[in-house]
């Protein structure tokens, strides 16, 4: 086990993965429990944050399971005050509840829209304005959302609702970590590029279900290192982002997408 955010609190919501294999939050959760935190596991689907719990038990780690859903501004009320009732304290939020999206804005239906916004924007607005509070009773306390680089250059299809919205994720972090800065607070967000988790493979076999593999290489072409990144990349990079080693960084976006969004074609 390791001591990067030993004795630390986290929340992660979206903690358990969409299908088998690693997701981006189930990655995120399991890392902050092998560096020492305690870690409460935020899902609506209660099995696969207790799959998170398991391998996270498996290894000696802490950890709770806390069934919610993180549009709905109660349940992120319950959250919080579940959070410092069993743990006393919250010093990371992990913001990674997301669905992906295709579509431009005449394909896409104002109910696909509202949908998207409000689990990948509103739900983040929502957890960050009840933990806050607390973390400014602290005095400390470091928020990581996570966006996309859609967020920051447009890809070879159109992905309008799900594009704006992890703008919007941006610029809620951004506000956040100034508004919050002389309290304490830190707020960052983490870009991932593309990332192989269960959500992807399910989104590209939705699209493309003649051949996914195909559609996986065209895509590692096109990344100057020529790999896809996996769960643990977007993982180390919050990681880094929600321990003490970051203690001068807020307001920040840290790409990390093997270069992808630097490229001339993508």
């Amino acid at each position: 086990m390791g001591e990067r955010v030993k004795g630390k609190t986290a929340i992660v919501t979206g903690a358990g993965a969409s299908g088998p294999g690693m997701g981006n939050g189930k990655a995120a959760a399991i890392l902050y429990a092998r560096e020492g935190a305690r870690v409460m596991l935020v899902d609506c689907n209660l099995a696969a944050a207790e799959e998170t719990r398991r391998v996270i038990d498996q290894e000696g780690g802490e950890c709770t399971v806390f069934q919610r859903d993180v549009t709905r501004a109660v349940d992120c009320q319950c959250m919080a005050a579940k959070c410092i009732e069993v743990f006393g304290r919250i010093d990371i939020l992990h913001n990674n509840v997301g669905i992906p999206g295709i579509g431009d804005v005449l394909s896409t239906s104002e109910e696909r829209w509202d949908e998207i916004m409000n689990i990948n924007l509103k739900s983040m607005f929502l957890t960050c304005k009840y933990v806050l509070p607390q973390m400014e009773k602290q005095r400390s306390g470091a928020i990581v959302n996570i966006s996309s680089i859609t967020a920051i250059k447009r890809l070879q299809f159109p992905s309008v609702a799900y594009s704006v919205s992890k703008a919007g994720v941006i610029a809620l972090t951004r506000e956040i970590a100034i508004q919050h800065a002389a309290r304490g607070v830190r707020a960052n967000a983490v870009v991932p590029g593309y990332i192989r988790t269960p959500v992807m493979e399910t989104a590209v076999a939705d699209a493309h279900a003649e051949d996914v593999e195909k559609i996986f290489k065209e895509r590692a072409d096109k990344i100057p290192v020529r790999k896809l990144g996996d769960a643990w990349d977007t993982a180390y990079a919050a990681l880094f982002l929600a321990s003490d080693e970051a203690k001068y960084v807020t307001g920040a976006v840290l790409v990390a997408d093997g270069g992808l969004t630097e490229a001339t074609k993508i």
